[in-house]
């Protein structure tokens, strides 16, 4: 299944999958605790009815998502960011030009295979300093109630656990550093993590 193509209509999904608070609280929250975005040129990967843009800028934010109702509504929205229907190919920005790449809950939705095309995108598109914010939903051995939940309900076809997610990016020269691992909703095991480029070296104070 590509990045958030699911079977569900742009007003519902925003509405119950991405209310605002709920957003809010499991998402931006622990995105602006880590990172500062500002003046930071980011592209929201699989980014949907546009739920995470109002952590940027809009004249530096492009989000970009297969499904073009979801693009659409987004642009309703938001109508002061940018939203482009993404052709599984690539990314409609320039070589190293991008800060950050946003990948929040889209990779439990892709066969490995297909990620590995797009991880020649993200090396294109990102500066040589940038770096991609991941948060997906997490299969844990020691929270067995957790990935029968998530394996029951969710919509995604390759939830993996922490090693299965960590192990994408290496074979494409980046490096991962888990910030957190937490439940959202109770029943949704998270694995928020960053990753960069092997030669840039992890600072040790907040990223600006």
């Amino acid at each position: 299944m590509s990045p958030i193509s699911l079977p569900i209509a742009p007003q519902w999904y925003h509405r119950f999958v991405r209310p605002k608070w709920f957003t809010q609280k499991y998402i931006h929250q622990h995105i602006r605790s880590n990172f500062n975005l500002h003046h930071q040129v980011v592209l929201d990967f699989g980014s949907g009815t546009g739920a995470n843009c109002p952590m940027v800028h809009p004249s530096y934010y492009l989000g970009v998502d297969p499904d073009a109702k979801r693009i659409e509504y987004a642009r309703k929205l938001y109508p002061q960011h940018t939203f482009q229907v993404f052709d599984r190919k690539t990314f409609p920005v320039e070589d190293n030009s991008v800060d950050c790449i946003l990948i929040i809950a889209v990779l439990h939705h892709i066969p490995s295979q297909e990620i590995a095309a797009y991880m020649s995108e993200f090396v294109r598109i990102l500066k040589p300093d940038g770096r991609m914010i991941v948060m997906e939903p997490c299969i844990c051995k020691s929270k067995p109630i957790c990935s029968w939940f998530m394996k029951k309900v969710d919509k995604g076809a390759y939830i993996r656990d922490e090693e299965g997610y960590l192990k994408l990016f290496p074979r494409h020269e980046f490096e991962c550093s888990v910030l957190k691992r937490f439940h959202k909703c109770f029943l949704y095991h998270e694995l928020f993590f960053s990753a960069r480029r092997k030669s840039c070296a992890y600072p040790r104070r907040r990223w600006l």
